[in-house]
């Protein structure tokens, strides 16, 4: 069985996060779990990005017509409840509909 070929990339960082970097024992399985755990996480409307489309954005203004985002009082969480008459609970820690940010 082959083994895979390690590439090495690099970054800037700032002061702060050099520091704390520094002290992170292991720093490259550190950075590595944490980018894996970014990219599993990615937004699925942009990709990670950061921008959508404008066609994307269109989109969601009339998905947001029906949905609000909410923060979970527990956790913090921002999250999309849905609006429509039906929906009662976000699914999410019990919260009503309508609690709004």
């Amino acid at each position: 069985m082959e083994k895979k070929k390690e590439r090495v990339f690099s970054f800037k960082a700032d002061g702060d996060l050099a520091r704390a970097l520094e002290n992170t024992p292991n720093r490259s399985e550190f950075i590595r779990k944490a980018l894996l755990a970014t990219l599993e996480h990615e937004c699925p409307l942009c990709k990670g990005s950061g921008v959508l489309t404008l066609e994307q954005g269109k989109h969601l203004e009339q998905f947001l017509t029906l949905h609000a985002l909410t923060r979970c009082e527990e956790c913090q969480a921002v999250h999309f409840v849905c609006q429509s008459d039906g929906a009662r609970k976000s699914g999410h820690h019990g919260l009503e509909n309508g609690e709004t940010l």
